[in-house]
């Protein structure tokens, strides 16, 4: 059997975006326009959800956190996402949530791209927030309030500014400094949008009157940070801080006030606010109404609850996104993740090539 012809260093480089270069693409291509993408992304892939090879997240629960994997694919491409929440990370100087995932192709399971995750989760949690808002909150919302000002808060706030139109946002967070670093972020942004920023006193201040209401706490634990009989007629809220077993921001009698929208049922009974109610509790999926099978907001006076927990679809979305614009802009590295090997069955070979001294680092080979 003849051996195969050697493949080109080209072909087994795979795509590596970093996070300082992640950051350094949000701010050339523009936040906004990032979130405008991802939210496009993430609507035509819930638009054809079922082309995707779906399954709940696989995870290992500690005392002090969580880390998951999450996986999606269809007929061309494999995705999965690295993620971890320990809420008292920051007391060590790390960051609550990180991230990192990967795009391969089916046909050969070849690892196309790797990427950190852990400022495009933000985006894409973002992103997801008001794509879903635009079909649940009622038309013409222009307040939100943002219960919660740590890592996710600016990226919710520019989301809604951006995409839906909120022009007043009503911020409290039990730790007053999580809302002074947020107004100090976002006041640069604000005379774009016209709008204005209140720093409230309690979540009742917050949320009265407010026609979007956000969640985005991080606590493990069972928490009420909005009572249900806070729900006003007409409001949408937009529950991300609920995201493992265990951990919950609503009350239960919030939930049974509102038609209640989900990413992927399976994963949000066992993740999400829903977590609290019975098994037969009724949900609606988002895919079903983005693709017209299902009815979104049914009168201005409903209230409308989406219970996002994140799934991996949309790290899918925002993946191939990132993917895109960083080879747009020219901020693509690579790694040598696969070896380029003469022969494909000599995995040994390459132990002989290194004794000998023969192994030359990627940056160094002349592709063929």
């Amino acid at each position: 059997m003849p051996v195969p012809q050697t493949q080109s260093s080209a072909q087994v480089q795979t795509d590596f975006l970093s996070a300082s270069d992640a950051a350094r693409l949000v701010a050339h291509v523009g936040i906004v326009e990032v979130l405008r993408l991802v939210a496009e992304a993430v609507e035509a892939d819930y638009g054809r959800w079922q082309d995707f090879d779906k399954s709940a997240r696989t995870a290992a629960h500690s005392d002090r956190g969580v880390i998951e994997l999450m996986p999606v694919a269809d007929t061309r491409d494999y995705a999965f996402k690295y993620v971890n929440g320990h809420p008292l990370n920051p007391l060590q100087g790390l960051p609550t949530v990180m991230a990192f995932g990967a795009l391969a192709d089916v046909a050969t399971g070849m690892p196309r791209f790797v990427s950190e995750l852990t400022l495009t989760t933000a985006l894409r949690t973002a992103a997801t927030s008001a794509m879903a808002a635009r079909r649940l909150a009622r038309s013409g919302s222009r307040s939100m309030a943002l219960i919660g000002n740590g890592s996710q808060g600016e990226f919710q706030a520019l989301a809604f500014m951006a995409l839906l139109g909120v022009r007043e946002l009503r911020l409290f967070d039990i730790d007053p400094a999580a809302s002074q670093k947020l107004v100090r972020n976002l006041q640069p942004f604000l005379p774009q949008f016209g709008a204005t920023m209140v720093l409230a006193a309690s979540v009742q201040d917050a949320v009265r009157g407010a026609d979007i209401v956000t969640t985005a706490t991080a606590d493990k634990t069972r928490a009420v940070v909005m009572a249900g009989d806070l729900a006003e007629p007409g409001m949408h809220i937009n529950a991300v801080g609920g995201d493992c077993p265990g951990k919950t921001e609503l009350d239960a009698g919030l939930l049974q006030r509102a038609r209640v929208f989900v990413e992927y049922e399976p994963q949000t009974r066992i993740e999400g606010e829903l977590q609290q109610m019975p098994a037969g509790f009724a949900v609606t999926e988002l895919w079903r109404v983005i693709q017209g099978l299902a009815p979104g907001r049914s009168s201005p006076q409903q209230i409308t609850l989406f219970d996002s927990v994140g799934f991996a679809l949309e790290d899918y979305s925002a993946l191939r996104t990132m993917h895109a614009l960083a080879r747009r802009t020219g901020l693509l590295s690579q790694i040598e993740l696969v070896p380029a090997l003469a022969d494909p069955k000599d995995l040994f070979a390459m132990v002989l090539q290194a004794r000998a001294g023969q192994v030359v680092p990627l940056n160094e080979r002349k592709t063929a």
